[in-house]
């Protein structure tokens, strides 16, 4: 019986594990076709009404990802302040070596909050990691962007940290550097998202071999979006003889996008001399293959689109709406049923919503340069919303 009850928690806490487990990549400028570096954030997690809050922080005022029902807690999920601090988490699943109970750890959206409330740098994340109650609560990987060209991932865990510089050539040859459920740092061949992994990378080497730009849009559009299979070898995107042989159906393992993906940020940074308030956070809210880019700026202050934020514990009307259609995307609730996707379903929906989506980026994009060179402010964005607001 005790054997039994193990087995039953081990296979308990790989489901949760796999609930929790982001897809994520830092590029930086060397990469991008503007030398503005890039920091991207594609969220699982079991809470999938999320939304934007704007928040006055201690030093810094910020823009963050929140679970709508913890709208009262200091937590961020992914975010950028005012002097362009960004910054954004994957769970880690190889790197905590000590017994804390599960009700002491998952504090990585008060670190990320506090990060943002008073960071402007990564020097001055590293003072925080440094000063921060032990244990912190953590096993993750952060994710993190400033505007003087800084951009690393912190392998962090209970008592310590550790750097990995997206700069540095010798670990980031190419300029970027994709981290999933797993750390380097941590116990080999142990932790998750291998398969997303491999991937997200495969798709990101192939683009940069082709000396394609990596842009907001490309990361939104080919990875968020992506049904590549880096086991299988199948990309469900591409393959329309296999959708139709299977019926449109198929199993939701180990897709970047899956039933438990919550939203897609690309936060775009500035290069280092520029007005930090004008990075800008293009986020998907609800189920990213069927979702739209959203263009969001700090300089824009409280003004948040209406249909990206709520009041309180409110849901994002975003949210909701993506939400509403995904249902026909799983609409199996029986049995095993709901670990079936339907191909034909997510086509139905991911369509029209690149159209609108081609639409606000050739939008939102002139408009952004002209912020940029001060001809224009955050607020002229409006016209972009009122093209988004008039799809659902």
């Amino acid at each position: 019986m005790k054997k039994i009850l193990l087995a039953f928690i081990a296979a308990m806490m790989l489901f949760a594990a796999d609930i929790h487990a982001c897809t994520s990549a830092i590029i930086t400028g060397k990469a991008t076709p503007d030398g503005r570096p890039l920091l991207w954030k594609h969220r699982d997690t079991g809470e999938l009404n999320n939304k934007v809050k704007h928040f006055k922080g201690a030093k810094y005022s910020f823009y963050a990802l929140i679970n709508s029902p913890d709208a009262m807690k200091e937590e961020a999920w992914t975010g950028t302040n005012e002097v362009g601090f960004s910054i954004m988490n994957t769970a880690s699943y190889n790197l905590k070596d000590d017994n804390l109970p599960s009700d002491q750890m998952d504090k990585e959206g008060e670190v990320m909050y506090k990060a943002l409330a008073t960071c402007r740098t990564l020097a001055d994340f590293e003072k925080l990691l440094d000063k921060y109650k032990r244990p912190m609560g953590v096993e993750a990987n952060f994710g993190v962007i400033d505007a003087e060209g800084g951009a690393a991932y912190y392998e962090v865990n209970n008592d310590s940290w550790t750097k990995v510089d997206v700069n540095d050539p010798k670990i980031a040859p190419q300029g970027y550097l994709v981290y999933t459920n797993h750390s380097n740092t941590g116990r080999l061949n142990d932790g998750m998202g291998y398969v997303r992994y491999t991937a997200a990378d495969k798709i990101m080497k192939e683009q940069i071999g082709r000396n394609g730009d990596i842009t907001a849009k490309w990361i939104m559009q080919n990875l968020s979006r992506t049904f590549y299979h880096s086991i299988l070898g199948i990309d469900l995107n591409k393959d329309k003889e296999l959708v139709e042989k299977c019926n449109g159906w198929f199993i939701d393992q180990d897709f970047i996008p899956r039933k438990s993906s919550s939203c897609s940020i690309v936060v775009e940074g500035v290069k280092k001399g520029e007005n930090p308030a004008n990075t800008v956070m293009w986020t998907i809210l609800g189920y990213p293959p069927i979702g739209i880019t959203v263009p969001l700026m700090v300089a824009n202050g409280e003004n948040i689109p209406s249909f990206m934020t709520a009041e309180g514990t409110a849901n994002a009307q975003m949210c909701d709406w993506v939400l509403e259609n995904k249902k026909e995307i799983f609409p199996i609730t029986r049995g095993n049923g709901n670990k079936y996707l339907n191909y034909n379903a997510i086509e139905k929906y991911m369509v029209p919503a690149l159209e609108v989506e081609n639409m606000v980026f050739d939008q939102a994009v002139p408009v952004i340069e002209k912020i940029r060179e001060g001809k224009a402010t955050a607020a002229d964005l409006n016209t972009v919303y009122e093209t988004i607001q008039k799809v659902f």
